[in-house]
């Protein structure tokens, strides 16, 4: 009894910086009510990985929530094949309405363009500000790889956003990040 109070000490301790950057972390790829459900399980796998924690803990619960989001996007995509089976045999008598554009369109049209990893690794430099280390312990990848593919996908990320814009968006700063 006392070694899970000691246990459940530690985890809040752990968990609770945690929480809100990782809450941000899922809003920002995912409708709310699935941030809510894979935070929930990400932190039931920080809970029970809790001796494996390495001293970075925010890359790696990022590691962790990447995990749990692409296994709920895995769930919800195969949700969607069963629903389309079942619509060709039992089509719905009326049609869903129509779910409103993103605010931002164009820029997750442009992310949406590149190569998974390679948005998933803009956003964490650009939204979560991370850097190439903390990237790379998110990701799995070397720190290297990760500085190349940020800068590749930067340059990418920039010729999509022109390809999209019409002249309208904002200038590039000249110093502190940049796309």
């Amino acid at each position: 009894m006392v070694n899970t109070q000691a246990r459940r000490a530690r985890f809040e301790e752990f968990a609770a910086p945690l929480i809100e950057p990782l809450r941000r972390f899922l809003a920002r790829r995912t409708d709310p009510e699935t941030a809510q459900d894979v935070l929930s399980e990400t932190l039931l796998v920080c809970w029970r990985r809790l001796d494996d924690v390495p001293d970075e803990r925010l890359p790696w619960a990022y590691g962790v929530a990447r995990h749990c989001l692409a296994n709920a996007e895995r769930a919800q995509r195969r949700q969607h094949r069963l629903l389309a089976r079942i619509r060709a045999i039992d089509p719905p008598s009326e049609v869903a309405a129509e779910v409103a554009e993103p605010p931002d369109e164009r820029l997750h049209t442009a992310l949406g363009r590149l190569r998974p990893l390679d948005a998933e690794i803009v956003r964490l430099w650009a939204w979560e500000d991370l850097g190439p280390t903390e990237i790379a312990a998110t990701t799995g990848l070397s720190a290297n790889a990760v500085s190349i593919r940020l800068h590749r996908a930067r340059g990418r990320l920039r010729e999509e956003l022109r390809k999209l814009g019409d002249g309208a968006g904002h200038d590039v700063p000249e110093e502190g990040r940049r796309l």
